[in-house]
């Protein structure tokens, strides 16, 4: 295979990677119900002055499948993690007991499993045009390169054969996240 194709390919296949990726990352913030450490990663907190992510402020757990524990390294920044956890806008209603915040995570109502469903298959389409794109400048790359027809229509090919493998693995994770939001 010539270089040049064999370098459009790749750089096609690390461009669909990266919206795999992108897309795991989203998928994670939509919660399913089950408490998880993952739902407070967008938390922001006032650390002496700078926004700090909480994970490096405080030890995030959940101890059951309907509470998280946040056990801040400083009593002092109790304040400043609940503020944060409110201004983050998650729905969370945090607790402060002098030591520990803990938030109860409420049970998903039949509407807003079917919200986060279909907030769930946006971001699956999002990254499903991110593949797409990534094609169409892999096929554009290929019909400015130097190389026989042959070549190019053979790399077409298998440019049209890597979307058609990611655009399954992004149905089969929408599947999965899906079954996940639905079950009670």
């Amino acid at each position: 295979m010539n270089e040049d194709i064999k370098f459009i390919i790749d750089t096609a296949k690390e461009s669909m990677d990266a919206a795999l990726k992108h897309l795991e990352k989203q998928l994670v913030n939509i919660r399913a119900g089950k408490a998880s450490p993952a739902m407070l990663g967008s938390v922001m907190v006032d650390y002496y002055g700078s926004q700090t992510p909480l994970s490096q402020v405080a030890n995030v757990n959940t101890p059951d499948g309907r509470t998280i524990t946040v056990q801040p390294w400083e009593k002092s920044m109790l304040q400043e993690i609940e503020r944060g956890i409110m201004l983050a806008n998650l729905g969370f209603n945090p607790m402060n007991n002098g030591d520990t915040i803990i938030i109860n995570v409420p049970p998903l109502t039949e509407e807003r499993r079917k919200n986060l469903a279909k907030q769930a298959k946006a971001e699956t389409e999002d990254a499903k045009v991110g593949i797409r794109n990534a094609r169409k400048e892999a096929n554009n790359d290929i019909k400015n390169a130097d190389v026989s027809e042959d070549l190019q229509q053979n790399a077409e090919i298998d440019i049209q054969s890597l979307t058609d493998t990611y655009v399954k693995k992004i149905d089969t994770i929408l599947d999965v996240k899906e079954k996940e939001i639905m079950t009670v």
